[in-house]
């Protein structure tokens, strides 16, 4: 992906996900707002009632304009303008609270004409606290001489209670919010540093390859000298440095080739083509190198897969090349093609050194080499099963590799039809 689809996409996400914060937390004002203002609508209405049961069985009639004063958001006063008794009063204020589902916690008091003073009530638990009184100042209020003061100690915490479903959805989203910024910090930082490892690579190789083809050239004039032919050991040292040269050179265009990959994806020109006709070119070819090597096919001479047929020529050459390089002693591999209805197999046994079940899972990540005594003596990058895997992700085939039971390791790719 582009950088500048990238970032285009990081910013969008990021603008969407604050703009869903922002409006889940001013839903969640609003939320609080209509609970606040339900509340006091219930208890208006609680309060009427207990009026209407104070002035039940007396003579005096129910006061013209509304008797309820709401002072504070936790605080009202009201007017019976007629006298009443404490407990009558505490017991009208707990039925007519629990009817109208007020249940939080209140105190109350009442004004006293004789001492000119508000006088304390009670305390009043809907949970399992006990009922304590508290030193709570009543104010008195002019005007009036037979009313009686409620307040809501709890009303914000009770309030907040009720919306406990939105503070959840709120802490969800930010988290949510928290893990994406990581997430995009997490790619921006890889995205640095691989663009810095492919710059690194590119610039590497390219510096290699200029001194490199000259020794490769060099040395091939040389080895054509008549003087160096007649020589049986500088014709010897020389062959070993083209061939080294060779061998360098192709690690390098290899680095090259998979720098190029990770940056883009790479063209494949699939075709029909025959399996064993080609792995047998290169076996041919390997055994030229290694006469030792013993290659046993069990297939079908038929077998076909669609593939790229350079690119599936690299695998098999890279498959067997890192069978003998891991072999202790004549590398001796056996590859069985199996075919059903579903898919085709190709399985690449050999009887090197193996790998333990705790690497097996890496040796197709880049630049991973097995941890052994043989690594050492190993030429290479740690690129070859890397780049199979990414050959075989291209043609959406699986790959995967399994210890023997005796030694050696398979490496099986399915190839479905």
């Amino acid at each position: 992906m582009k950088t500048k689809n990238l970032n285009i996409i990081i910013v969008l996400g990021l603008v969407a996900t604050i703009g869903i914060l922002i409006a889940q937390l001013l839903w969640t004002k609003e939320a609080f707002n209509l609970e606040e203002k339900k509340f006091s609508q219930r208890t208006h209405i609680a309060l009427l009632e207990v009026v209407k049961k104070l002035y039940q069985g007396t003579n005096s009639e129910l006061p013209i304009q509304n008797p309820i004063k709401k002072i504070a958001n936790d605080y009202y006063i009201v007017n019976v303008e007629n006298d009443f008794q404490p407990d009558i009063l505490e017991h009208y204020l707990k039925s007519e609270f629990t009817k109208f589902n007020i249940n939080t916690d209140f105190e109350y008091a009442m004004y006293n004409c004789q001492s000119d003073e508000m006088v304390y009530g009670n305390y009043v638990s809907f949970g399992d606290k006990k009922a304590i009184q508290k030193s709570v100042y009543f104010p008195k209020h002019e005007n009036l001489v037979y009313y009686f003061a409620i307040r809501f100690p709890d009303e914000t915490s009770y309030l907040l209670s009720s919306l406990r479903f939105w503070f959840v959805l709120s802490i969800a989203l930010i988290i949510i919010l928290l893990v994406y910024v990581y997430s995009i910090y997490t790619i921006i930082q890889q995205k640095k540093y691989s663009e810095l490892q492919r710059d690194f690579i590119n610039n590497m190789t390219h510096e290699f390859k200029t001194p490199l083809s000259s020794i490769l050239l060099a040395s091939t004039y040389l080895n054509k000298q008549e003087v160096i032919q007649k020589d049986t050991k500088l014709e010897k040292y020389t062959e070993i440095i083209i061939n080294q040269s060779k061998k360098l050179n192709s690690h390098i265009e290899q680095i090259l080739n998979i720098a190029k990959s990770d940056n883009a994806p790479m063209t494949m020109n699939k075709k029909e083509i025959l399996v064993v006709p080609i792995i047998k070119d290169v076996i041919e070819n390997m055994q030229l190198k290694h006469p030792n090597l013993s290659v046993k096919i069990n297939a079908d001479e038929t077998t076909k897969i669609n593939a790229d047929e350079f690119h599936f020529t690299n695998i098999v050459y890279n498959l067997l090349d890192n069978s003998i390089k891991y072999c202790e002693e004549n590398p001796t591999i056996s590859i069985d093609i199996l075919e059903d209805k579903n898919k085709i197999k190709l399985d690449f046994s050999d009887n090197g050194i193996g790998v333990s079940n705790k690497n097996l899972n890496f040796i197709f990540d880049k630049f991973y080499r097995i941890p052994s005594t043989k690594s050492n003596e190993v030429n290479g990058f740690g690129l070859g099963l890397y780049y199979v895997k990414k050959i075989c992700t291209q043609h959406n085939w699986k790959i995967f590799a399994t210890n023997n039971d005796d030694k050696g390791i398979t490496i099986s790719i399915e190839i479905p039809k």
